[in-house]
């Protein structure tokens, strides 16, 4: 049975993740959604978990407590494991410094969260349905363990 890839979501709005929670299953993503609270909580899940359990996108908030999205996203692009995982900004942040870095750090898309309910909606719908249904990622390597050398006594 070939198992659907989950969405990670990593937002520290409960009301957001409803939202978001609710415009994928809206727009008929049928992929598992795993949200975390924040940053700490997303590195550690991600960096820890086996390959059958790396999501195909995560969505991550720039302003949350503890380790804000930027840090989490530097921290994915400079893990071999982890690098090429689609890594999609979702803030309510329009500020031209914070986009920038962003794509400077390697971020995939920058999305901003419009305020309008509809607008929020359709947006996450769009955003869902590509990365979860049109986007084909790259087939996931194995990254190579360290040699264990046996030693003649």
């Amino acid at each position: 049975m070939n198992r659907l890839k989950h969405i990670l979501l990593v937002e520290d709005s409960k009301n957001d993740v409803e939202l978001i929670v609710a415009a994928l299953h809206e727009g008929h993503i049928a992929n598992p959604v795993t949200v975390l609270q924040d940053g700490v909580q997303a590195l550690a899940y991600l960096q820890t978990a086996d390959p059958a359990s790396i999501p195909i996108v995560v969505l991550l908030d720039i302003k949350m407590p503890k380790m804000n999205g930027m840090e989490v996203l530097r921290a994915l692009k400079a893990d071999d494991r982890l690098k090429q995982l689609p890594v999609v900004m979702l803030t309510s942040s329009r500020e031209g410094p914070d986009i920038d870095e962003c794509y400077r750090l390697g971020v995939n898309a920058y999305v901003v969260k419009p305020v309008a309910f509809d607008e929020f909606f359709r947006a996450i719908k769009d955003v869902g349905r590509f990365w979860a249904v049109v986007n084909h990622p790259p087939k996931a390597e194995p990254v190579a363990e360290p040699a264990q050398v046996a030693m003649k006594q």
